[in-house]
């Protein structure tokens, strides 16, 4: 039997970043918690991503996982409210980094084509189909039920990225050799 593995998805965001712990046990997927953390729009931007780092160690800290997701930033048509994203973003990448945990990235797109079946899924049905794998999760926001999507997108996907780092170029490999594992790899994905 394979050992359960606890994943925690993070969707960045300035003023809300939804969090979403799962356990995965080969294709089982058992919700465990999630919330959001908050900061407070009053403040200057360095003290709320002070208390996004703050609320994330937390939740680092209290649920342990053994692995984390964050999805990548969206870019929209405002510069600084992506740029704003893109720092709530960083946070939420360097607080596991900072507990020595692996973190794998997806893109919104492919959070939605994994657990909803197409890439352009609206909130609502996220929300469904995260209650529909997982019938015991409770959200109260869409910001925890695209957390737990991005954990279970991470637990769809693992498999490829433990293949990838295994075959990832050591350092002092020839660039010849990278570029065939790197030919490799794109044909198997």
């Amino acid at each position: 039997m394979t050992a359960p593995v606890r994943i925690l998805g993070i969707d960045p965001g300035l003023r809300r970043t939804g969090w979403g712990v799962i356990t995965v046990t080969g294709t089982k997927l058992a919700y465990v918690d999630c919330g959001v953390v908050t900061s407070d729009g009053d403040l200057p931007l360095a003290l709320r991503l002070r208390e996004l780092h703050e609320g994330i160690t937390r939740i680092v800290r209290g649920f342990s996982p053994d692995e984390v997701a964050v999805e990548e930033t969206f870019v929209n048509k405002d510069a600084q409210a992506t740029l704003k994203l893109g720092h709530a973003r960083a946070v939420a990448l360097l607080v596991p980094a900072l507990a020595g945990l692996p973190v794998s990235e997806y893109a919104a797109n492919l959070v939605k084509k994994t657990v909803c079946g197409a890439g352009h899924a609206d909130k609502v049905q996220i929300q469904a189909m995260v209650k529909f794998l997982m019938p015991k999760a409770e959200f109260r926001t869409a910001d925890a039920a695209d957390a737990l999507a991005i954990a279970v997108t991470h637990a769809n996907h693992r498999a490829s990225h433990a293949l990838k780092s295994r075959h990832a170029p050591v350092p002092g490999m020839s660039a010849l050799a990278a570029a065939r594992i790197a030919a490799a790899l794109a044909k198997a994905g």
